[in-house]
């Protein structure tokens, strides 16, 4: 019998998606993988937003899709709870995954490739709806109401992707997510290539869609003032793994983790007076197809010391309650600079 609290709706073990390298004439010859994602574990709770950032590569849209069964899990538990009770998702056959799959929806991050540009949006948005046997009258119908609760006119259901903006684009894609009343959906990268004032406006789209339904979101972005506007909790992952999880606030004015405070002090300042932050951060990003020993930030810390590159350091709590999580050996001991 699976189980978990009654208060989380998805709650990932261990998440390890490794790609294999290989080798040969008809690459029947395995000589390694690419270790994208490296034993993740995360948890959802109802009506609430995790937000995953890190640097390009880290493995943040691998976790998603693995999570969905978009790309299949080399190893690992994703258990989620659907209309019907808990399931894991990894283990799933394909009729009872098509089935969770109507309670957990993604919204991706190109709102112009994820659109079929030969289809109408009545058509876009009503597949899911046929995928899972809605009569064509129903469809229809809940295409308009779908429309008009993200803010267009039920009349351009007959209209083509061409004829939208960037942000009406990604309007109809929350639309197309939403057809099913899921319960979770991750969003990856949803308002990174919108312009700003348009990001705010989908931005709080979101909000007032999770206020009304009880939506929960896996919230995946770069922007770390987007991440700390819309997300509750925050995991930053770093080659495949999770280095740091906390509340949002706790995470940005006491990260406890090197790589988080690096990040935050990435993030350009508005004022121009400002005093220039000098960079903490040496070195390249390792490669991903090796195993690595000890901690993977390591190389461009400057706090390593021989443990760091001996011990892989595991997520352990920084302060009383447990939600504070940080996978460095010295996250009581040293002092980082967040943001306020």
């Amino acid at each position: 019998m699976l189980s978990m609290p009654d208060d989380v709706i998805l709650q990932v073990t261990d998440l390890v998606k490794h790609f294999p390298i290989e080798a040969g004439f008809f690459r029947k010859k395995q000589i390694g993988a690419i270790r994208a994602v490296d034993g993740v574990s995360i948890a959802v709770q109802k009506g609430k937003t995790l937000g995953l950032v890190g640097e390009s590569g880290c493995g943040k849209t691998t976790t998603a899709r693995a999570i969905l069964r978009a790309l299949e899990p080399t190893s690992g538990s994703v258990l989620f709870r659907t209309r019907e009770g808990i399931v894991d998702m990894a283990r799933l056959g394909a009729a009872d995954l098509k089935k969770a799959r109507a309670d957990m929806q993604m919204i991706f991050q190109d709102p112009y490739s994820s659109l079929n540009s030969r289809l109408p949006i009545m058509d876009i948005i009503a597949e899911p709806l046929k995928s899972h046997g809605y009569p064509k009258a129903e469809r229809e119908e809940r295409v308009k109401e779908l429309l008009e609760l993200v803010g267009l006119r039920a009349e351009y259901a007959r209209r083509y992707p061409h004829s939208f903006s960037g942000g009406q684009r990604q309007r109809i894609g929350v639309a197309r997510a939403l057809a099913l009343n899921p319960a979770l959906i991750v969003a990856d990268e949803p308002v990174s290539a919108l312009d700003v004032s348009v990001q705010a406006q989908v931005l709080n789209l979101l909000l007032d869609l999770q206020e009304q339904f009880g939506l929960s979101y896996v919230f995946i972005g770069h922007d770390l003032s987007v991440v700390r506007y819309i997300c509750d909790q925050v995991a930053v992952m770093y080659l495949g793994k999770i280095v740091e999880l906390a509340d949002v606030d706790a995470l940005y004015e006491d990260p406890r983790h090197p790589y988080t405070s690096t990040l935050l002090l990435a993030v350009p300042d508005a004022n121009p007076h400002a005093p220039w932050r000098q960079d903490t951060v040496k070195g390249e990003v390792t490669g991903d197809e090796r195993e690595i020993v000890g901690c993977s930030f390591a190389p461009r810390c400057r706090y390593a010391q021989d443990i760091c590159r001996e011990k892989t350091p595991e997520l352990q709590n920084v302060n009383a309650d447990s939600t504070h999580l940080s996978a460095c050996h010295f996250a009581s001991e040293i002092t980082l600079e967040g943001v306020s």
